[in-house]
């Protein structure tokens, strides 16, 4: 590489992309290889997931994932980076954002669920039972089990993830008062498929941030391996050009 090269490289813009509960770092490699075209991009597994175990004494929680966000932004000198937020991911981005807006540029967030009740919790709770998994999608509880073993296993995961979306339900973090103390530019994107929130929830999440916009992906549903490539690149170059135009 030579000189211009690298100036080149080390001026564009640094992106930290984030997976959703259940998922890991390998799991967002199409996102990670996509958002390539747009900058420099790495991905952060959050404690408990994937091959990174719990620290000793560590919780698992939202509140670790936002300190695990901020620790990692921390460690890299240079321009604030942009975040790339999917559902739980997301959500811990805009934590972090609500409290330390000046350590990201940006965030986007796909398919984040922001308003939990304790029946919606109990409700999504319910699916993360490990033997019933494994009776009726064999193969999805394999692909966990595969995925998660070097942070401690599949079902631990499970129960602690469960007991996440409770705390969720009973006291949500992310209240509008939170919300409103985001200055940054934030895009709220959700595909019209999406079973696990509406359109109507992400506007009113939109409105509450100084800075934000809602983003309806026609005909995707929530996995984020059905969200075409192009699509997630537009959103993150039309978020990184908001901010160079500010």
């Amino acid at each position: 590489m030579t000189t211009s090269e690298s100036d080149a490289a080390a001026t564009r813009p640094r992106i930290v992309v984030l997976h959703g509960a259940l998922g890991s770092a390998e799991a967002m490699r199409p996102v990670i290889a996509a958002l390539g075209a747009l900058g420099q991009v790495t991905v952060l597994e959050f404690p408990g997931h994937g091959s990174t175990p719990l620290g000793e004494g560590e919780a698992f929680g939202m509140e670790t994932f936002a300190v695990a966000l901020e620790r990692a932004v921390r460690r890299v000198p240079g321009p604030a980076p942009f975040v790339f937020g999917y559902s739980m991911g997301g959500y811990a981005a805009l934590l972090l954002a609500s409290r330390a807006p000046e350590l990201l540029a940006g965030v986007v967030t796909l398919g984040t669920k922001f308003e939990w009740t304790p029946e919606f919790a109990a409700d999504e709770a319910l699916r993360l039972d490990a033997d019933a998994l494994m009776e009726k999608v064999p193969r999805f509880a394999s692909l966990l089990e595969a995925r998660h073993e070097g942070a401690g296993g599949w079902r631990p995961l499970l129960a602690r993830t469960a007991a996440l979306l409770h705390d969720l339900g009973s006291a949500p973090m992310l209240t509008p008062a939170q919300l409103n103390a985001v200055s940054i530019p934030v895009c709220i994107a959700a595909g019209t498929r999406d079973d696990s929130l509406s359109a109507a929830e992400c506007k009113r999440v939109a409105a509450a941030i100084p800075d934000a916009i809602y983003v309806a992906l026609q005909d995707v549903p929530h996995p984020v391996e059905r969200a075409p490539a192009d699509m997630l690149v537009s959103i993150m170059r039309s978020l990184i050009a908001r901010t160079e135009q500010a």
